[in-house]
């Protein structure tokens, strides 16, 4: 049995609800059957990806359209 393939966008949930959610690492580990230690890479990973990683979970481009840029 080879190791699981996890599609981009269970990744990208995985690691909302950590970071965007609050959950804790452990919980979300458990709850999904997935490593501590994926969820932490998949998290560098995103965010290395990223150019903006405040919105690196805003999959909707007006997801808060009704916030005032700040300055």
């Amino acid at each position: 049995m080879g190791k699981p393939n996890f599609s981009d966008e269970f990744k990208r949930d995985a690691v909302a609800q950590i970071t965007e959610r609050g959950y804790p690492v452990a919980e979300v580990s458990q709850r999904l059957g997935v490593s501590q230690h994926s969820l932490y890479a998949w998290k560098r990973q995103l965010a290395a990806d990223s150019d903006d990683p405040g919105r690196l979970f805003q999959s909707d481009p007006g997801h808060h359209s009704d916030l005032i840029p700040a300055g």
